[in-house]
């Protein structure tokens, strides 16, 4: 029979110091006392690292929503109201990751000067700490900065997909920082117990000095983007990329008819919107589009890169066209299939092919649609992310859910 090692054996094994390095590597940045700021310390790096687990908290809450919303489980059920409850989460997801830049730099300069620790790791427990800390920096980096192309839709520079890394790489970040603060909780606790101490070398900043900076920088980032949202704030965010009043028909837009690869075939006199049922199938000319019942929704625009608009959509509500093949529309699911190269489509779950304020919408503002803004008709839907209101559609697969 094979005894296993006791528990006690295993933290002895673990906390065994290892050898000592050669002395001659003790040199420049590894040298005692190379690094003396005195605004360094371990309050300071409490405080930001309490600001940070929020901050990522609620990126990572926001950002599952998100991702489920475009992705559904079976166990997910994304409402159709209220209209803007997508728009908040996103814009607040986006919002909350630009500001953490500053924080999180500021951060890791708190804590910089312990890659130079000597020795390196005291025991095996130390050493495991430590490769634990570089994954959930290298975590964060990743998050922040596959976040920002994201938001720049500058695709190219990414190493994988966005939407893949993203998603898995935001469940490592999170679980390492669990971990973290889990093995850092008794340090924070004494650090944010004691009195604060300011005492800084000549000319150097002190720690509440540098904290202030932190977070004025976070502000004036959040003020300089947050417009792309906040409609009252576009003026005012010179840094954001998105201005909400800025596009055909006072819309922005994200992919262009052109870069569809679809206006010769949204201009064809000869398209027409299939309407296909489990047992009938329709065929609409924009003539017979304009002479179903007509109704009007105002409705935002909401993207994943944090952007929105107000708009006034009018068009045919979705539920009346699933009637009309036979289905009943409380029951109905929908695939809209677009003209876009590649092939696109977008599924419209129950709650919102029932909602009266979906539509197959053929006019923007009170004026037929632009060609870049889905003409001759498209998808809108409440609290809905942009990238699932199908532009350019071709055919709608209309379905009964049991």
């Amino acid at each position: 029979m094979v005894r296993l090692p006791g528990p006690g054996l295993v933290v002895r094994a673990l906390r065994r110091p290892l050898p000592a390095p050669p002395a001659w590597l003790q040199r420049g940045p590894f040298r005692a006392g190379v690094f003396r700021s005195a605004a360094r310390s371990p309050r300071l790096t409490s405080q930001l690292g309490l600001a940070l687990a929020v901050a990522f908290g609620t990126c990572f809450v926001t950002g599952l929503v998100s991702h489920f919303v475009q992705h559904p489980a079976w166990w997910t059920v994304w409402p159709s109201r209220p209209v803007s409850l997508y728009r908040i989460t996103q814009g607040v997801h986006v919002a909350t990751g630009l500001a953490t830049i500053p924080l999180l730099s500021v951060k890791l300069w708190s804590v910089y000067p312990r890659l130079f620790r000597w020795p390196p790791a005291r025991d095996l427990a130390h050493a495991i700490e430590r490769l634990a800390t570089a994954v959930l920096v290298s975590a964060a980096l990743f998050q922040l900065v596959t976040g920002l192309l994201n938001i720049a839709l500058w695709y190219a520079a990414m190493p994988v997909a966005f939407l893949t890394g993203h998603y898995w790489t935001a469940w490592l970040a999170i679980g390492a920082l669990l971990v973290h603060i889990g093995v850092k909780l008794p340090i924070v606790r004494r650090a944010l117990a004691r009195a604060p101490h300011e005492s800084p070398v000549e000319g150097g900043i002190t720690r509440r000095g540098l904290l202030v900076a932190a977070g004025s920088a976070a502000a004036v980032i959040t003020l300089a983007t947050v417009g792309q949202t906040v409609r009252p704030l576009s003026r005012v965010s010179v840094l954001a990329p998105r201005r909400p009043d800025l596009g055909p028909q006072g819309v922005p837009v994200n992919t262009s008819a052109v870069a569809a690869a679809v206006v010769e075939a949204a201009r064809d006199p000869a398209y027409r919107l299939i309407v296909a049922g489990p047992d009938r199938t329709l065929s609409l000319t924009l003539a017979d589009l304009a002479g179903l019942p007509q109704h009007t929704a105002a409705l935002p625009i909401t993207c994943v890169e944090g952007w929105s608009a107000d708009a006034v959509w009018t068009g045919v509500r979705l539920r009346d066209l699933a009637t009309r093949v036979g289905v009943d529309p409380d029951r109905a699911r929908v695939k809209a299939e677009s003209l876009q190269r590649p092939y696109y489509a977008s599924d419209v779950a129950p709650p919102q092919v029932r909602d009266p304020l979906t539509l197959i919408a053929l006019r923007l503002g009170g004026q037929p649609l632009h060609l870049d803004h889905g003409y001759p008709c498209r998808l809108i839907a409440p609290n809905r992310p942009g990238v699932l209101q199908t532009k350019w559609v071709a055919r709608l697969v209309v379905a009964e859910e049991p």
